[in-house]
């Protein structure tokens, strides 16, 4: 009889390498939020660690190498290991390399979490934002013309979004938004390519959402981003 995969020798090895490394980075997580270890604090020696952890220097090895890939940790050759500065836009850079790997079908998903999330922060942003703040989304805005490219549109776009974004105050969503808009950036570039008017429209949505956020009109500021989101949706589910 043959073995299966599931319990072929090398598979099961391979279950135990992760399952002990899984407990060591607990762990090291039980450490970082019990306060044993703060942001910026240099690990102790692998060797004086593994021991105090009950850990194998081999599984602490792994746990580091896989916290430093979401940047939980920073390994520093020469140096040592340090905890990073744990900021929401520090760990959440990993967020936005699995999302690089999106399939196509899932870009509408993306929209609609966008059009969940973003609308909100556009409103927390009327509340809180300043008046030379909203001079410089304004003077962003100017700063493209009347007829620009398809290209230069979505990059003043996107900064335009993530400068509305920072604005709401809220650090945790700024970033979970800015991880999500690359998703979706191919298909505002194939709006822009393919829809008469999308351009005009655009630029147009934009202008009425810095209105209401000069205004400090929270309703009005999250009605017209959904309307600005919405849109790109609404074009791409009617072109499937």
């Amino acid at each position: 009889m043959g073995v299966s995969r599931e319990n072929h020798p090398t598979a099961v090895g391979r279950h135990v390498t992760m399952a002990v490394t899984d407990e060591a980075i607990d762990k090291i997580k039980e450490m970082l939020t019990d306060g044993r270890l703060r942001p910026g604090d240099r690990l102790p020696k692998e060797a004086d660690l593994a021991g105090e952890l009950g850990l194998s220097r081999s599984s602490l090895r792994e746990a580091v190498k896989a916290l430093s890939l979401i940047h939980v940790l920073d390994v520093r050759q020469g140096d040592g290991t340090y905890v990073t500065s744990l900021e929401p836009g520090r760990l959440l850079e990993a967020m936005s390399f699995v999302v690089d790997f999106h399939r196509d079908d899932t870009v509408l998903e993306f929209l609609e979490v966008r059009r969940i999330l973003e609308p909100a922060a556009t409103a927390m942003a009327a509340q809180r934002i300043t008046d030379a703040e909203v001079v410089t989304l304004r003077a962003h805005l100017a700063a493209i013309g009347h007829a620009p490219t398809v290209e230069d549109l979505i990059k003043n776009d996107l900064e335009f979004h993530r400068l509305i974004c920072s604005n709401a105050g809220n650090t945790v969503l700024a970033s979970l938004l800015d991880s999500m808009s690359g998703p979706t950036t191919r298909a505002r570039v194939w709006r822009g390519l393919t829809q008469e008017g999308a351009l005009t429209r655009t630029l147009s949505e934009h202008q009425a959402i810095v209105d209401a956020l000069a205004a400090h009109d929270a309703e009005g500021a999250q009605a017209w981003a959904t309307i600005h989101i919405l849109s790109v949706e609404q074009w791409l589910r009617a072109t499937r």
